[in-house]
């Protein structure tokens, strides 16, 4: 007899949404965000959601949202296919065997697997990683329309709605001396009200990361993330040791043998921690785990998920004992439609976590068949 938990169905769905404004990065600019979403469904009709969704094309990363459709639609899916979801381990196990690389498209299908099993036994998806000590996460915004005197409006707009407190600047596309009086301009504008950070994604040589972070530093900028290309670990640890401000590894951290050769070289202050970027949930719990006993701040990072992938992220963060940083999860934020059932709840600077079982929110079937790249493709029907 065929078990009710048999695994029916694996589906990929990209899904492509305008962002609200340009989102500006030093290795892309940002109109729109393809969402990679996948859904597992077994024989009783119970289904599992997980996301895979990459941030500024092949510029950033190794995967794409194309990648990742195909790669699970004809190697990866057969290996569930008709096996238990209820033994999630073994399934997961066989994921990490099967296939090299591929973070993002196991992350996507962990997070599925675990998403219907929490479901099963009625309980948030949080239990299965540790259990939450917190129900709400403080989370950052980032300014990236490159535009300074938007961008304070912006934050002002923020400060004035109680959603955000800490804004982390995207640079590294101009010269860095520009850059600087940028930062520094809205540093001053917010001063008192909001702490400033800034994300250089790779852009500078480690020269040119002396010379900025100094004045940043002088300024009163509260952290650095990924100054430096991630192929140079070593220049990471050296301005780490150099400077006061804390350093972030975020490029750098492609999974727990990244974070173990960083923390072994003191090459940062504190780990982004994003569960794509590492390979999936248990995998960024890893990190984060290294982090802790090496004596490193924690701060939450996104990929711009949409709600599936971000209420995933902010499950296991809130199982975090310490989260120095707070985290960055305003991905749907960022997008101009809606795909929840439910949107994800922000107020008073904090996301606040569901009390539902497994990731305590599902996409409406009626929007993603309108959105969907391919929507001469089956209707998903509500479970």
């Amino acid at each position: 007899m065929i078990p009710e938990t048999t695994i029916e169905t694996v589906e990929t769905i990209l899904v492509d949404l305008p962002t609200i404004r340009p989102h500006q990065l030093s290795v892309a600019t940002m109109r729109s965000q393809t969402l990679a979403l996948v859904r597992i469904r077994c024989r009783d009709g119970q289904e599992g959601w997980g996301e895979a969704t990459t941030i500024g094309g092949l510029q950033y990363g190794e995967e794409s949202p194309e990648s990742v459709k195909t790669n699970i639609d004809h190697h990866l899916a057969p290996l569930l296919r008709g096996e238990n979801a209820d033994a999630f381990a073994r399934l997961l196990r066989t994921l990490r065997r099967s296939a090299r690389g591929n973070r993002f498209a196991k992350c996507a299908l962990e997070t599925a697997l675990l998403d219907l099993r929490a479901r099963r036994l009625g309980v948030p998806l949080s239990e299965l990683l540790g259990g939450r000590v917190r129900d709400s996460l403080p989370v950052a915004w980032t300014l990236a329309s490159g535009d300074t005197g938007r961008d304070i409006a912006e934050a002002e707009a923020m400060l004035e709605l109680r959603r955000h407190r800490a804004f982390k600047l995207k640079i590294g596309l101009r010269a860095p001396e520009d850059d600087v009086a940028h930062v520094l301009a809205i540093r001053r504008a917010l001063d008192g009200r909001a702490g400033v950070r800034v994300d250089v994604n790779q852009a500078w040589s480690e020269m040119q990361a002396e010379r900025a972070i100094a004045q940043l530093q002088d300024g009163g900028v509260e952290l650095i993330e990924q100054p430096v290309p991630r192929e140079h670990p070593a220049a990471l640890a050296r301005l780490a040791r150099r400077f006061v401000v804390p350093i972030m590894a975020d490029e750098a951290l492609h999974g727990p043998v990244d974070a173990n050769l960083l923390a072994r070289l003191d090459a940062a202050d504190v780990f982004a921690v994003k569960i794509a970027q590492s390979g999936g949930l248990f995998a960024a719990r890893q990190v984060a785990d290294i982090a802790a006993v090496n004596g490193l701040g924690l701060y939450g990072g996104t990929m711009l998920e949409g709600g599936v992938g971000t209420m995933a992220s902010a499950q296991l963060f809130s199982t975090f004992d310490r989260l120095d940083w707070g985290c960055e999860l305003f991905g749907p934020l960022l997008l101009t439609e809606e795909l929840l059932t439910e949107p994800l709840r922000y107020r008073d600077f904090e996301l606040q976590l569901p009390s539902g079982p497994g990731l305590g929110v599902r996409p409406d079937p009626d929007k993603l068949a309108a959105l969907r790249r391919d929507r001469s493709a089956p209707r998903l029907h509500a479970v």
